[in-house]
């Protein structure tokens, strides 16, 4: 988030890292000075324009009131706050108009979310979605850097404290987020429900298995639209080019398709394999491949503090 603040033109804005007591007094770069992490209390006292949380759901639900009843707004990374009905869950090149001006919390969707309905939004407004059949290659990076530890201690044939109660290095398993109980993990029913509620549709079905692979670069992604009604395949692809954010990779002939490893560290959703399925009438697959740490989390948020800043007074401090 740091690097995207500053990559994104604000890094001439005051910039409070606020973390728990264990971090305070730490230094860390800030483009090209050095900044001292605060309390979040004091944080708070200091009343910065935007807070952009990524700490977990408990922080979330403790600390978001607290900067909202300041006046600051909160771009909140975790889960905390997606299902609330009374709280927007926003990829702003879809969404951005549910924002009003008296939204002092604002939730970044899942990593998985924002990249699929990046690709299906312009074609949802075209054609009607009906139902997605979705299963997910999910990077490791989702979990954290444990678990990115524990990867490289294996194929270093080196002990580690592992992440996962299973080998991540040559393998992978069907199993992001935690079970509940009709026998789906939380990963997938996130795509259920932030699906809908980004594309402002509750009719739109949804089934989803999501699987982790022992890969840095980014999350992929197999999705199989049933639309409502029957498409052109050439203006898939014109909708497709024409979303900002999106980039076509599709050119199977030419082994051009994405890949997460030429994903990684890019802002662009990648689709490709782009192909009418024969087995149903009005389907579509599609291949989604983005960069989970990059749109999936730091850079949405940033996107939604610009989309807030368009046209208003600059942001001095967050």
């Amino acid at each position: 988030m740091r690097k995207v603040l500053v990559e994104r033109g604000f890094d001439s804005c005051e910039f409070i890292p606020a973390a728990s007591s264990k971090s305070v007094g730490k230094k860390l770069m800030f483009g090209d000075r050095e900044v001292t992490v605060v309390s979040v209390e004091d944080a708070i006292a200091q009343k910065p324009d935007f807070a952009i949380f990524s700490a977990g759901s408990a922080a979330s639900l403790e600390y978001a009131p607290k900067f909202a009843a300041v006046g600051t707004v909160v771009i909140d990374n975790s889960a905390a706050w997606r299902s609330d009905p009374n709280i927007p869950l926003v990829v702003p090149e879809i969404n951005g108009d549910v924002i009003t001006p008296d939204d002092k919390i604002i939730a970044n969707p899942n990593c998985s979310t924002i990249q699929m309905v990046m690709a299906l939004a312009p074609l949802h407004k075209r054609f009607g979605i009906k139902r997605l059949v979705v299963a997910t290659y999910q990077s490791i990076t989702g979990t954290g850097k444990k678990a990115v530890d524990q990867l490289m201690s294996e194929r270093a044939g080196k002990p580690c404290d592992p992440a996962y109660p299973y080998p991540i290095d040559m393998n992978l398993f069907p199993h992001g987020g935690s079970f509940t109980d009709n026998g789906y993990t939380t990963e997938e029913m996130k795509l259920l429900n932030e699906t809908r509620k980004i594309l402002r549709d509750n009719d739109i079905q949804v089934t989803s298995t999501v699987v982790r692979v022992p890969v840095t670069g980014g999350h992929s992604e197999a999705v199989n639209v049933e639309f409502r009604q029957d498409y052109d395949l050439a203006e898939v692809y014109a909708l497709l080019n024409d979303m900002p954010g999106v980039k076509v990779l599709d050119a199977p002939a030419e082994n051009v398709y994405p890949m997460p490893k030429y994903a990684e560290g890019l802002d662009d959703v990648f689709v490709g394999r782009i192909r009418r399925d024969f087995s149903q009438p009005n389907s579509l697959n599609l291949w989604v491949v983005a960069d989970n740490l990059r749109k999936g989390a730091a850079t949405n948020a940033v996107q939604i503090m610009q989309y807030l800043c368009s046209g208003s007074t600059p942001v001095s401090r967050v």
